[in-house]
């Protein structure tokens, strides 16, 4: 069938704008589809490298339907073909989302949408005497129901005919996800999450295509100023390493030992000090630097030692194109309570190489980064008016100052440790005032820590399930102890919050996607809660204002009616570094 006879097919069987259209590609072999009462495969035309999807294309401009995908490797190969999917439904995201964790391989998601024991999804394995006939050949799904391993590792993808089946299976598994999250009634947002994580993974491809435009010369001369140049040896570097050590070790007696690399080391040597910190995050330790003189330098060795290994010259050598795009995987969740990630570091890059991040010729960026997220957050997933009433502010820590008759400073201290489980230290006794005057967002906060730390499953705002039991990121191990407990209820008070904000932030992200796309424009970097967006020039302002109109937009589908606040700070500017902030 060729690209014009796939619309009609598509349209005699009723399909039309935004319905589910499943999509499966074998580069070699061609593509497969199912949508409204059929399912159709086309035969690849040899036209160069990697799939033909002229037929895709094809579909996409006449009918712009929602495709369903099983993983994201077909939303990246669709970007690198040219064709740029408007809405998707991402079985393997949205799998994550219901059931929690990262492994969301076919077998998985089939077993999960279905109701099967995950324990007992079949693993791929050499045909032997052993097997049966009934594991070593046949249809697609066995007698009890699970999918046969061979299919879900590959063998989908032999046979046009396959493909057909394989299309059409995912249709399956999309509509009884749909069932799932419907079925989520105290959690009305879940269906709209999921499109939101699904439009997310096609973010997430053409970050992953696209690439961050980046000057290998600016890049190289930041981190020169960190850790000097090129080493001419691994030698060379070790010797830098032991110097940068030296410079911070010199703020202590003779003689003191401590490896900087080691988080408990380091805290352990602090506490010696008088300086008693709940972990060693850049944030609090400059909450402290005032103390004693090996903070601060503990701080710069930091930065240097993060240069020097993560960002180094290594890093740029491998991920820096000879287009000047540089480039990582990227994926809608990590896992856990579902922030972006990116391999090669791309989003957690240090803001001291936004110098290096220069817009292309004829180009600039649009940079927006929202303000103080998670107290917003919070104030909307708890439900707290008076929490809300301070987001009115454009900088809501001021009437949180002023509430609890403290400073600023002290006030979002007192703020963050609430929502990352800090309660001792700097703030301690502002924190404990917080109790009194947002007793709604700190009860929402507090049940969350109770439900995590003995070891019970949470789920955000959205849906998402964030797993504490057993090999999960906060989860249980043995053996219980109170230590691990309490870490747990503080991972899961900040999972709440923090998952809520992702799920917030890519609504956004998707909402910007879709309405500058038109101008040229292309989201190049999602970092913790700031977008950069390539854009033209001449449209510059005109994407400022949609992005600006885009936060308006996501936060009320993400929250409707809600009266909480949302600010974001946003600049057009040449260099990533020319924003404030």
């Amino acid at each position: 069938m060729d690209a014009p006879g796939l619309v009609d097919a598509l349209t005699s069987a009723g399909v039309g704008r935004g319905d589910p259209v499943a999509l499966v590609v074998k580069p070699g072999v061609g593509t497969g589809m199912a949508g409204g009462a059929g399912a159709w495969a086309l035969a690849e035309v040899d036209d160069g490298p990697g799939p033909s999807l002229s037929g895709v294309a094809a579909v996409e401009a006449a009918l712009r339907p929602r495709w369903v995908l099983w993983s994201a490797e077909t939303s990246v190969a669709l970007v690198r073909a040219g064709t740029r999917p408007a809405i998707a439904w991402d079985l393997a995201a949205v799998h994550r989302l219901l059931f929690g964790g990262w492994q969301a391989d076919a077998g998985r998601v089939w077993a999960a949408a279905h109701g099967l024991a995950l324990e007992a999804v079949p693993a791929l394995r050499p045909v032997d005497l052993f097997s049966s006939l009934d594991d070593a050949g046949g249809g697609p799904v066995r007698a009890d129901g699970h999918l046969r391993a061979e299919w879900a590792a590959g063998a989908w993808g032999e046979s046009l005919e396959r493909l057909r089946t394989w299309a059409e299976l995912a249709q399956e598994v999309a509509a009884r996800q749909l069932a799932h999250l419907a079925a989520m009634t105290d959690r009305p947002m879940a269906v709209a999450t999921a499109r939101s994580e699904s439009g997310a993974e096609l973010v997430c491809a053409e970050l992953t295509v696209d690439g961050l435009p980046m000057d290998r010369a600016a890049a190289e001369s930041v981190i020169a100023g960190y850790v000097g140049p090129r080493p001419r040896d691994e030698a060379e570097a070790a010797e830098r390493r032991v110097a940068r050590d030296a410079e911070v070790l010199s703020h202590l007696a003779p003689g003191a030992e401590v490896d900087l690399r080691s988080t408990a080391q380091v805290r352990v040597l602090l506490g010696r000090l008088g300086i008693e910190v709940a972990d060693t995050r850049a944030w609090r330790l400059r909450e402290v630097q005032d103390r004693h003189p090996v903070v601060a330098a503990l701080l710069d060795w930091r930065k240097a030692e993060r240069m020097g290994t993560t960002y180094g010259y290594r890093w740029l050598d491998e991920h820096l194109g000879a287009d000047g795009r540089l480039r990582g995987e990227w994926s809608g969740s990590d896992g856990a309570a579902g922030r972006m990630t990116a391999s090669a570091g791309l989003h957690s890059m240090p803001a001291e190489l936004r110098p290096a991040v220069i817009a292309e010729a004829g180009m600039s960026f649009v940079r927006a980064d929202l303000g103080q997220i998670e107290p917003r957050v919070l104030a909307v997933v708890s439900g707290d008016l008076a929490l809300a009433a301070a987001a009115g502010e454009d900088d809501m820590y001021a009437p949180v100052a002023a509430q609890l008759g403290v400073d600023r400073a002290t006030a979002k201290t007192a703020v963050l440790g609430a929502m990352y489980g800090a309660t001792t230290g700097h703030g301690a006794q502002a924190l404990r005032r917080l109790e009194t005057a947002y007793p709604v967002a700190m009860g929402f906060l507090s049940r969350a820590a109770q439900q995590a730390a003995a070891g019970r499953d949470l789920r955000t705002y959205g849906g998402r399930l964030v797993r504490m039991g057993p090999g999960a990121p906060g989860g249980a191990a043995a053996p219980e102890t109170p230590g691990a407990m309490a870490a747990r209820g503080r991972y899961g008070r900040n999972a709440v919050v923090q998952g809520a904000a992702a799920e917030l932030f890519k609504m956004w992200a998707v909402t910007v996607r879709a309405r500058v796309g038109g101008l040229g424009a292309r989201i190049v970097l999602c970092l913790h809660d700031e977008l950069l967006v390539h854009v033209p020039r001449e449209h510059a302002d005109t994407v400022a204002e949609l992005v600006a109109a885009g936060l308006d937009e996501a936060v009320h589908r993400w929250a409707p009616g809600t009266a909480v606040r949302f600010v974001a700070d946003i600049a057009v500017v040449s260099r990533w570094s020319d924003a404030k902030g």
